[in-house]
């Protein structure tokens, strides 16, 4: 009995030395597998954000490259830091083109004695003058450290700040930089969309990754010719400010808007048309003219009744045109409302104003004692001034 007392307490036993072993076991198995499923997670992730910024590059390189396949240089920035890097996406535009630089030019004889000349600095042209406005044309043969673009040539242009210290103002200049290529006998062009801004405290603009300084040490590359010569020409058209312009505002508030006009011996008036004197409304030199056989569509059935500008102004016009009754002040009105609408003499108004045989209707008191009465009301107007700058 003692015995098998003894032998189920040792089955309990290892029984329970299993178990703590076993359970021992899969924690140190966890614990050692976290880790490396976290790592993998952490692998996997960085490694999509490797891909995803690769793609990125390669579209942005990609877009690039449709440039760069025209010309046999590599303008790309990979030479400069990550924030310049992505700058790719605002690069400039380049294009290949037969004509020269229209405002200077500069030839070296050796590129490679004006990179030992100048080695990390940079090469001041003459001052040439466009625009009103004197320039010098900057080489960095070896790129602009200051921006981190080396082994890139870099260009720019600088204004005289001389001339706008007398005479501060900004000055607006569209730059366009040329490389000249002996292989495609052309030049190809790099510039901005938009203009560049320059005044007293920014005096210099430019591109600082045109083409790789490599290209220029590879004469099979056509950038370098005739032993080791190079071109470099720029472009400054500067865009002149602006001295005409035009003011449009709109008068609702019209002095003197009424003119009336009274035409006589009405049934014996055999002209087309009569006009009748200028009158002022608004500051401005007005007409009416009057049909009483009727105009275009109007003719022969109905009176046309127009207001005219006698200085024929295309301007915009809100008035009241009216055949006034004479006895029950009945009268007849229209608003015309807009720009010209008339064939002629900028006028606005209705080919079918009033009906011919209304006016022949004593009872409407339209015409009486032979005369006829038309009115306008000038609402309101649009006015142009043009200015001329100082």
């Amino acid at each position: 009995m003692v015995a098998e007392e003894k032998k189920r307490n040792i089955s309990y036993g290892s029984i329970f030395v299993f178990c703590f072993f076993c359970f021992v076991f899969v924690a140190e198995v966890v614990r050692f597998v976290k880790p490396n499923y976290d790592f993998k997670q952490n692998v996997f992730t960085e490694r999509d954000v490797t891909v995803t910024e690769a793609i990125a590059e390669a579209v942005v390189e990609g877009s690039h490259f449709v440039m760069d396949s025209i010309s046999p240089c590599n303008s790309r920035r990979s030479g400069l830091p990550r924030r310049k890097q992505h700058e790719k996406l605002e690069a400039p535009i380049g294009q290949w083109r037969e004509r020269p630089p229209t405002t200077y030019c500069i030839k070296f004889e050796s590129f490679r004695t004006l990179l030992n000349l100048v080695k990390d600095g940079k090469y001041v042209s003459r001052p040439f003058s466009s625009g009103g406005y004197n320039w010098t044309y900057e080489i960095y043969p070896n790129g602009d450290k200051r921006v981190g673009a080396n082994g890139l040539i870099s260009l720019y242009v600088r204004i005289d700040n001389s001339t706008l210290i007398t005479n501060p103002q900004d000055v607006y200049a569209e730059i366009k930089f040329f490389v000249y290529n002996r292989k495609q006998d052309k030049y190809y062009s790099y510039h901005e969309p938009e203009a560049a801004r320059f005044h007293l405290f920014k005096t210099e603009w430019g591109i600082p990754s045109i083409q790789s300084t490599a290209n220029y040490l590879d004469p099979t590359t056509g950038y370098v010719f005739d032993g080791d010569q190079c071109v470099f020409g720029v472009d400054v058209f500067v865009a002149q400010p602006f001295k005409k312009w035009e003011v449009f505002s709109f008068d609702e508030h019209v002095n003197e808007p009424i003119f009336s006009w009274k035409l006589t011996h009405i049934s014996t008036s055999f002209s087309d048309s009569y006009t009748s004197g200028t009158f002022t409304s608004g500051g401005r030199n007005w007409v009416l003219k009057v049909y009483p056989n009727g105009d275009g569509y109007g003719k022969g059935n109905s009176l046309s009744l127009y207001l005219l500008s006698e200085s024929n102004e295309k301007a915009y016009v809100r008035a009241k045109l009216r055949v006034l009754d004479q006895i029950n002040s009945n009268h007849v009105e229209k608003l015309v409302e807009g720009w010209p609408n008339a064939a002629e003499n900028s006028g606005w108004g209705f080919e079918k104003f009033v009906p011919l045989a209304d006016l022949k209707d004593q009872s409407r008191g339209l015409v009486v004692d032979d005369a006829l009465k038309v009115e306008v009301e000038i609402i309101a107007f649009s006015k142009t001034d043009s200015t001329l700058n100082a």
